[in-house]
């Protein structure tokens, strides 16, 4: 045997035999390791050197193999190898069933799932110049007290655009639907009925620019300058100015024909991948709120958008805008005597925020829709996780048929078949099951896109003519992924010994057992995990929905734009009052769900309003009616009365806004908030959830007056039909021009948590999806199992077996894998789901029977899914199998 420090790198040689004529290899192969005898002196490194210089020096046009006739062999091998894959495919058709449906599945899963997140992920990313257009936020970051927000008083618009060289331009938004929700009521002057609409919001006349908004009619550049101006978008301008060009036209808002609007321009759709949806955009251009609302810094309701110049660098500018707070915030603070003068010193900073990142941040508080990153991150490993399935599938029955194959490769390489050639039909084959799985899968995702769409709010479309999309996903289902799953088979299948095959001592399989178990346990801790985030999930989702909130939801009808009512508001209330199943009638445009008005501000007692920080709390303005309507509870006091001059200065608050003031008998106790004069405490509110049960209960002011753009009606009826026919009449009579328009408030509270349910049903999806391809690769690979011990059944069966001794004997092992999975999977979705509740202010606590369930879930699926297999294998006669020992 040579020594092996006298062997030449064996990676040149093969190389050499890769290029050079087979007729010169023998000949210059052996001058080559003549010379590397003769260099036994020199060290290795330099004699492997040598040996690499000369083999390349070879590298000549007259050495080099003619590709001609390889290349038409090649071509015949990889025709001869795909008619091979497809005779298996037809003859094996169970394997081929199972393998093409599960690796199916698992594609249209992964489709479905990549159309959401390429969604979610391209919210504006359609700017022109997006990397020069951010959002302005504030961030208040005091110990036990961090948040950040958009919301700003009117002059940072002046401030941003004087003060700032690197900004170009600056804009300022109002969501109007926010500020005056069920309010928005629709008109062109010479039309006779008032419609409903949403997509409101107040803008400076830049931001059509910043926003590069797209015209259909008007000047970008003009079309919002004029006071009481209007932008609507061109598919309201297709509903109330068909084929004709509606600027300059007259509009009405709510009915205030004294303060009627001219469109002044018509505006694109917003793409759905928008962060901002408006129809219709209303002028700032000289909007007076109320009187100095533009010159004061102390309404917060403005979010800033800026467009920085060619070449400016957001991060620099950042430290500059905090001349923003000590130039103006702080001197503000200081001309009021304001408390949290140093405070807002110490804690107040300003960052900019890319456009591209505002849909997918949950940090920011604002009143715009966003997505969720941990949702797209846990549908991301969701996808990945059922293509593994898929794929361990296509690994374990490959594995297991070896048994089937294994004298189809001894004879293959008797008759001359190298390894390479056999590795090459493997993967051949691994790539036409692959092929034609993602043609079905595609198909399926196609057909389960609209189902997808409804549990998951999209309005997904399958992306067929689009190639950057379809190619990669085809490539990576196809190309890297049939390789992929086909490599360790190949390897595996390839390695028999023609010898052992022949002689009929190869082991059936047993080679790859631990390997067939580990990835077997790995698809049942995958499905496992599944159910218990499925269990653990609707039982939150019932909790939120369920759960005692302070007030009562249910038969509470809220007749939206009541505000249009003007004087006829009170009249209508009485009449309402009329119907026999009305038993409490409220009007307030705050209401405990969301898309209702809102107003936050900061509270003092009185007598400490210049020395204590204020505290935090919403401010809402009801009638005497709204406690009872809603079934409230007051903890202490009373409610408010119109018999009572004294209530215009009344105020009730809950019991959180109570302790965070340090009120221990709050009754008759004198608080203030910004603005405004003082008032007397009445009664304080047991507390309510009137935001997300994500979060713990809030501060709460209510003070009392009239009016409101939502009337909410509470009735005791087993005939709602009738009563709501009934209310719709009274409307009419009312109301001619606008037609009436009510939801529920029970239904608007679920509407708070559809992200949770949506949530929840989609991963309820996955999750059977999940467990039927791992039931797909473990009924294949039982059926596999009694197949190869067919023999060894039948004498246990002729030596008295009965049939649950066999029905143990093959589910056993099974079971055993299965158990394993559930030791595993039940700390894994334990840490899953406790991450998931940590959202959760109000969270159900994690009990064991879900654990127990998930548990006897699996292990049934598992002994349905083997059975049928098992009970065939049990009545099979003996003698059928045994006629031929």
């Amino acid at each position: 045997m040579k020594n092996r420090r006298n062997i030449p790198p064996k990676l040149a040689d093969q190389f050499l035999s890769w290029f050079c004529k087979e007729e010169l290899l023998e000949e210059i192969q052996g001058d080559l390791h003549e010379y590397y005898e003769e260099l036994i002196r020199k060290p290795k490194w330099k004699r492997n050197l040598f040996y690499w210089f000369h083999m390349l020096n070879f590298l000549r046009p007259f050495a080099i193999k003619k590709s001609g006739s390889n290349n038409s062999n090649h071509i015949v091998m990889i025709q001869h190898n795909f008619k091979i894959a497809r005779r298996n495919l037809l003859k094996q058709k169970m394997y081929s069933a199972i393998n093409i449906g599960g690796y199916a599945l698992g594609i249209a899963a992964c489709l479905l799932i990549a159309l959401f997140i390429q969604d979610e992920l391209n919210y504006d990313k359609h700017y022109t110049d997006g990397d020069r257009i951010f959002r302005l936020v504030k961030s208040w970051d005091a110990p036990g007290d961090s948040r950040k927000g958009v919301t700003l008083a009117a002059p940072i618009k002046h401030v941003l655009e004087s003060d700032f060289p690197e900004i170009e331009k600056a804009g300022r938004l109002i969501i109007f639907d926010f500020y005056n929700s069920g309010n928005n009521q629709f008109r062109p002057l010479e039309h006779s009925q008032s419609t409903y609409e949403e997509g409101f919001v107040y803008a400076d006349p830049e931001i059509l620019e910043i926003l590069e908004i797209p015209m259909v009619y008007g000047e970008q550049s003009r079309a919002l300058t004029a006071p009481n101006t209007m932008v609507i978008s061109k598919r309201k301008a297709d509903k109330y100015f068909p084929d004709q060009n509606p600027v300059g036209q007259i509009v009405l808002l709510n009915e205030d024909d004294a303060e009627p609007y001219k469109i002044g321009g018509v505006m694109e759709n917003f793409p759905s991948n928008s962060h901002l949806q408006s129809d219709f955009l209303l002028t700032l251009s000289q909007k007076e709120f109320w009187p100095g609302s533009q010159t004061s810094w102390g309404g917060n309701v403005y979010d800033s958008y800026i467009k920085l110049k060619e070449g400016a660098d957001p991060v620099s500018l950042e430290p500059k805008l905090l001349s923003i707070r000590d130039n103006y915030l702080v001197k503000n603070a200081e001309k009021d005597n304001d408390p949290r003068m140093q405070d807002i010193k110490q804690y107040l900073s300003f960052q900019l925020q890319s456009i591209k990142d505002i849909y997918l941040s949950n940090e920011v508080l604002d009143h715009l829709p966003h997505g969720d990153t941990k949702i797209v991150r846990l549908f991301g490993f969701i996808a990945g996780f059922i293509l593994l399935l898929a794929c361990i599938n296509f690994i374990n029955l490959s594995t297991a048929r070896s048994a089937n194959r294994a004298k189809e490769v001894g004879l293959r390489k008797v008759v001359g078949s190298n390894r390479n050639g056999l590795i090459s039909q493997f993967i051949t084959e691994s790539l036409v099951f692959s092929g034609v799985s993602f043609m079905l899968g595609a198909i399926l995702a196609w057909i389960s896109l609209p189902y997808f769409n409804l549990i998951s709010d999209k309005s997904l479309v399958f992306p067929w003519s689009e190639w950057w999309w379809l190619l990669p996903l085809s490539f990576i289902s196809i190309g890297i992924t049939g390789v992929l799953a086909g490599f360790y088979p190949a390897l595996y299948l390839s390695a028999f010994k023609p010898i052992d095959v022949l002689k009929g001592s190869l082991s059936r399989g047993s080679k790859s057992v631990r390997m067939r178990s580990s990835l077997v346990i790995f698809q049942f801790t995958t499905s496992i995990v599944l159910i218990i985030c499925t269990f653990i999930i609707y039982q939150q989702t019932d909790f939120i929905l369920n759960t005692k909130i302070g007030y009562d939801k249910e038969q509470v009808i809220m007749l939206q734009g009541a505000g249009t009512l003007d004087e006829k508001r009170l009249t209508f209330k009485n009449e309402l009052l009329r119907i026999p199943e009305v038993s409490h009638v409220t009007q307030s445009s705050y209401l405990p769900v969301k898309g209702t008005q809102r107003n936050g501000t900061e509270f003092w007692i009185e007598e400490r309003s210049k020395v204590d920080i204020g505290v935090e709390s919403q401010v809402w303005r009801v009638d005497q009616d709204y406690i009872s309507t809603l079934g409230m509870q007051l903890v202490e006091g009373r409610s408010f009365s119109t018999e009572m001059a004294s209530d215009s200065a009344a105020i009730i608050i809950n019991q959180t806004l109570a302790k965070k003031l340090g009120l221990k008998d709050p009754i008759g106790k004198r608080v203030k908030f910004w603005y405004s004069p003082t008032y007397h405490i009445i009664g304080v509110l047991e507390d309510f959830y009137f935001k997300s049960i994500k979060q713990n209960v809030e501060p709460l002011a209510l003070i009392f007056g009239q009016g409101g753009t939502i009337i909410s009606v509470k009735v005791e009826t087993q005939d709602m039909s009738g009563t709501l026919a009934s209310i719709s009449s009274l409307w009419k009579e009312f109301m001619p021009i606008q037609p009436i328009r009510y939801t529920f408030l029970d239904d608007s509270y679920e509407r708070m948590y559809m992200d949770v349910e949506r949530t929840g049903k989609v991963l309820t999806a996955f999750a059977i999806l999940a467990i039927v391809v791992a039931c797909l690769g473990l009924f294949a690979l039982s059926a596999f199992m009694v197949e190869q011990r067919s023999k060894e059944i039948s004498v246990r069966k002729v030596l008295g077996a009965s049939l649950s001794n066999i029905f143990s004997l093959i589910t056993f092992n099974f079971l055993k894998l299965v158990l394993i999975s559930l030791v595993i999977a039940v700390p894994l979705g334990w840490y899953i789901m406790h991450k998931w509740l940590e959202d959760y202010a109000n969270r159900i606590k994690i009990t064991w029977e879900v654990f127990v369930i998930a548990g006897i879930i699996a292990t049934l699926i598992a002994l349905l899914t083997i059975s049928s297999e098992s009970i065939k294998a049990a009545l099979v006669n003996p003698a059928r199998k045994l006629r031929s020992e």
